[in-house]
């Protein structure tokens, strides 16, 4: 089976007027399909500028990183921007929706710059929208949702272009406990379904709902284990209200 992710001797270094700090040291590691790996760290550890790699948003200094099996050192900005288009999604905790438009153009507007025909962009749209329960909010303009909701939708659009790899950078930093505890919910489902997940946050209760945590440390992987009991979401919000 090839690895989602495979990385070996990953190391990012910042010179910045002269100065060198290493961001990542030597990471060697492997995602596989299915898999929920969370990533945690105190400020400073790397996880950050792990993500921003892991999600071709940034390069590494040195060392190799293959994609699905595709090697991504050496790709111009277009192929890596066209990579990431069409295998990665992405969570973000402050949402990053736009205002003055609805949820479906929200969660469509990852479709726009494809050539996906707009029947097919309608399928995908109400899909999405219905994995995380928010068909009923389709034609609310996204500053009329909740917290959580907002989180949903950024969801949605993620998962609209059918992506092999999710990734979810502190999805539950900006929500109180039981809208934390829905996107989590979400997020297992999404797991259990076959998505790869892999999640940066800084509360243990989150990372908990993965398969495996990546602890870091100083730019260097410092622990690698199973979860061997698996916190569940709570299931008893109805989230259709």
């Amino acid at each position: 089976m090839t690895p989602v992710i495979d990385v070996h001797k990953l190391r990012k270094v910042y010179d910045i007027d002269g100065v060198k700090t290493v961001a990542l040291a030597e990471a060697t590691f492997q995602v596989m399909p299915g898999e929920f790996v969370a990533i945690m760290g105190p400020s400073g550890s790397g996880k950050s500028t792990m993500m921003q790699i892991l999600g071709l948003l940034d390069r590494a200094t040195s060392g190799k990183y293959l994609l699905n099996g595709k090697q991504t050192e050496g790709l111009s900005d277009d192929q890596l921007a066209h990579l990431r288009n069409r295998e990665l999604g992405f969570v973000f905790q402050a949402f990053y929706l736009l205002p003055r438009t609805t949820v479906y153009q929200n969660v469509e507007l990852p479709l726009l710059y494809s050539d996906v025909p707009a029947a097919e962009r309608h399928r995908r749209v109400i899909a999405a929208l219905g994995s995380v329960f928010l068909e009923h909010r389709i034609d609310h303009y996204s500053s009329q949702l909740s917290g959580g909701e907002k989180q949903r939708v950024a969801i949605a659009r993620a998962l609209v272009t059918n992506p092999t790899l999710i990734f979810a950078d502190e999805p539950t930093g900006n929500l109180d406990s039981k809208s934390g505890q829905q996107v989590m919910r979400i997020l297992q489902k999404l797991n259990n379904e076959g998505k790869t997940i892999v999640l940066v946050t800084h509360e243990t209760d989150t990372a908990n709902h993965g398969t495996r945590i990546l602890r870091m440390k100083d730019g260097l992987i410092v622990e690698d284990t199973p979860i061997k009991n698996r916190s569940i979401a709570e299931d008893g919000t109805d989230l259709r209200k």
